[in-house]
């Protein structure tokens, strides 16, 4: 008797276009939150836990930021600073449209892990402040620095990315409205990176 096949979206890492990018960006997720909640409760070695998941924070940062953010869903981000002025501005990167199809699974287990962390590294948080552990919130504060701005760069990343498409599709329409919708996203996407 075969068994039923899984539907494409659904979370089943054997649909994933990239099964390890998949696999080593899921890993690297779950391993500082392990690391940290079981050093928490078992070792209460702060020097050896705050190093060890600092270490798997700045890993899951620098792979998700430049590696699985680009080959699962097609974005990537990076901050510039100005050298003459000193001014700093994000800078948002997508795959054009139809060069890259973003697989479902692939999509759903990158947002779904994206939003996930930072709630769970709250949850930490408040886990430490019931069990009056208050040394490991620093630790906590740079997990949340680190997952909050992955969440937020990447969310609008994708925001500029599907604004950018329908700005693009409409200016090639040759409408009006299309122009008009163009006007307004360029608009809107130079202002934000003032």
């Amino acid at each position: 008797m075969e068994q039923p096949q899984p539907t494409p979206g659904s979370l089943s890492w054997r649909l994933s276009s990239h099964p390890i990018t998949l696999l080593f960006f899921l890993a690297f997720r779950v391993s500082s939150l392990l690391v940290y909640l079981f050093g928490m409760i078992f070792i209460e070695n702060l020097v050896m836990i705050f190093i060890v998941t600092i270490l798997l924070l700045a890993a899951d940062f620098y792979y998700l930021k430049n590696i699985a953010g680009r080959r699962l869903v097609g974005l990537r981000w990076w901050n510039e600073v100005d050298p003459t002025s000193g001014d700093s501005h994000w800078v948002f990167e997508s795959s054009e449209p139809g060069t890259k199809t973003i697989n479902p699974t692939d999509s759903r287990f990158f947002w779904l892990a994206i939003y996930t962390q930072p709630v769970l590294w709250v949850a930490l948080a408040i886990l430490a402040l019931i069990r009056l552990k208050f040394i490991w919130l620093p630790l906590v504060a740079i997990a949340l620095t680190l997952t909050v701005t992955n969440s937020l760069a990447f969310s609008r990343c994708d925001k500029f990315s599907q604004a950018s498409n329908m700005a693009g599709s409409a200016l090639y329409g040759g409408n009006l409205a299309g122009s008009i919708a163009s006007n307004m996203a360029s608009r809107l996407f130079t202002f934000g990176r003032s």
